[in-house]
């Protein structure tokens, strides 16, 4: 158990491996004599799953991490600029008018774990204003459809914050030449047959059909096979656990949808409306948007599904193809067993609302080149750090999820209603929803070091879906109304200054195409 761990095949490629093995190869400068080598593997007959679009802020700093030029970066994988998302429908008006809020990329203006606005709007200090317009600027620079920065702004710098919108087939073949070529990553290219096991139950190697790589062998391994987890869920045995009985959309229908013009504005946010069974998301990248409907196969027809989606999109669906897609919500029991670590849809799934795949790939990989065993001997303990860590950032994730259907009002069909059935909201969330109806959401609630949704994400779906919290008999608590409303103005104005400097979203995109950023 003392032998040195100087090898790590990523089996498995897509966004999951090629991110992933990018992340661990420029930690461990594999293209240095004597450091740990990554080695990936992928079968040239599974196509990429190919629908996740939609990234979080932290992608910027790994991108930087990993030696990526972002102007390169966007230009190459058809990406925008990301600022949020919007919810459209996803509560019912006694007008029958449509309902909409923002959940914004950036915090607050000043953020709520320093001095929290959410009392003060509760008390009427912000003239009644939505709640995501009151306490942030960004909602306001996605209506007018604005870019977060302009073209001198340094690469991965911000003057609002974003992640991307991008094409992630472009973005794992992106990914493979840069760590081939850059990172000393390397490519193989077999579908994996089996897997070999040593006495103590460690992987040893995998066996291919490949008669040159027959069979790979490695110290450690990372599982991104996606849904059928070879690895993980195969060869060392771990438990699925399902999720269906909180979550309920389990298919969904993607579709890419030209513009039909050049110069078609660029949404500069997630469009994510609900449905009778589910939700559209809306996504514009520079040459297209794509379009899907994830839905409950339990509460509609696929028929119905397709019928829902081509609405959405109009006349131009006539000619377009709805691929479907099932999905499989859930979690392994254990993230990491032995020497074998999974991440991507090998370790767990959820419904792509609020977009935390991505985010929760790039977590994992960067925690476990972090604390990296460089022996046997040490896999035991960082094993239980990972696993611990992760089932925390699982369950979080859940509940936040969660949040957007339960709080509800919606009451028009059978999926509205089961969502906001008491037995089907994990306790964790129910206990904070009950008392966030006496005391606004506040820090201590989100003590966590590796909270993957903040306070103010909760800040913004809660108020923006009109979550009743009385705060009278705590409201002489509340005793900064000039604070306040001060900074209620300072929302207000920096608004104002943002919408006279920033340039439109497809603006600033083609200007990044042909001209790139300047470098920090």
């Amino acid at each position: 158990m003392t032998e040195s761990i100087d090898r790590v095949l990523v089996v498995g490629g897509g966004t999951a491996g090629w991110l992933s093995a990018a992340i661990l190869a420029r930690s461990f400068n594999s293209h240095l004599p004597g450091a740990v080598k990554v080695t990936l593997v992928e079968s040239p007959d599974i196509p990429i799953l190919g629908v996740g679009e939609g990234t979080w802020p932290t992608i910027r700093a790994t991108l930087k991490k990993i030696g990526v030029d972002e102007s390169e970066f966007m230009k190459e994988c058809d990406a925008t600029f990301k600022q949020g998302s919007e919810f459209v429908n996803w509560m019912a008006t006694d007008d029958y008018t449509t309902h909409r809020y923002f959940h914004p990329l950036s915090a607050v203006f000043h953020s709520a774990y320093d001095f929290s606005l959410a009392p003060y709007w509760l008390s009427g200090s912000a003239n009644d204003l939505p709640y995501d317009i009151a306490v942030a600027s960004q909602t306001a620079i996605c209506k007018m459809g604005l870019a977060p920065k302009k073209i001198t702004t340094p690469a991965y710098e911000a003057i609002q914050n974003y992640s991307y919108h991008l094409n992630a087939n472009k973005f794992a073949a992106f990914l493979t030449r840069h760590c081939v070529e850059k990172l000393g990553v390397e490519h193989l290219v077999a579908n994996v047959t089996d897997v070999e096991l040593d006495e103590a139950g460690f992987i040893r190697a995998v066996n291919t059909d490949n008669h040159t790589i027959e069979s790979i062998s490695a110290d450690f391994f990372v599982d991104c096979t996606g849904g059928r987890s070879i690895l993980l869920g195969g060869a060392l045995g771990v438990p699925w656990k399902k999720i269906d009985d909180v979550i309920f959309n389990d298919t969904a229908l993607a579709m890419q949808v030209p513009y039909q013009t050049s110069d078609a504005p660029i949404a500069t946010h997630t469009i994510a409306t609900a449905h009778d069974a589910g939700w559209t998301w809306d996504i514009g990248l520079s040459n297209r948007r794509g379009v899907g409907y994830v839905y409950s196969s339990q509460h509609t027809t696929d028929e119905k599904a397709e019928e829902t989606l081509r609405r959405y999109v109009g006349e131009s669906a006539d000619q377009l193809e709805a691929r479907k897609i099932k999905l499989n919500l859930g979690y392994r029991t254990q993230f990491w067993k032995s020497n074998c670590l999974a991440l991507g849809m090998s370790a767990a799934f959820i419904e792509p609302l609020e977009a935390s795949a991505i985010f929760l790939i790039d977590a994992g990989a960067t925690m476990l080149a972090a604390q990296f065993p460089r022996t046997k001997n040490e896999i035991a303990f960082v094993e239980k750090q990972y696993n611990k860590t992760f089932s925390l950032r699982w369950n979080k994730t859940l509940d936040f999820i969660k949040l957007h259907y339960c709080i509800t009002n919606r009451r028009d069909t059978e999926f509205w209603v089961d969502n906001c059935r008491e037995e089907t909201i994990p306790d964790s969330l129910k206990e904070k929803l009950s008392f966030w109806k006496k005391h606004p959401p506040g820090k201590y609630e989100f003590d966590n070091a590796f909270e993957p949704f903040v306070l103010d994400s909760y800040l913004f779906v809660l108020y923006g879906m009109n979550f009743e919290t009385d705060i009278k008999s705590i409201k002489a608590v509340y005793d900064r109304h000039a604070e306040a409303r001060k900074r209620f103005e300072e929302v207000t104005k920096l608004t104002q200054f943002l919408s006279r400097e920033l340039p439109k979203q497809r603006e600033l995109v083609e200007k990044v195409y042909q001209y790139g950023f300047p470098a920090i």
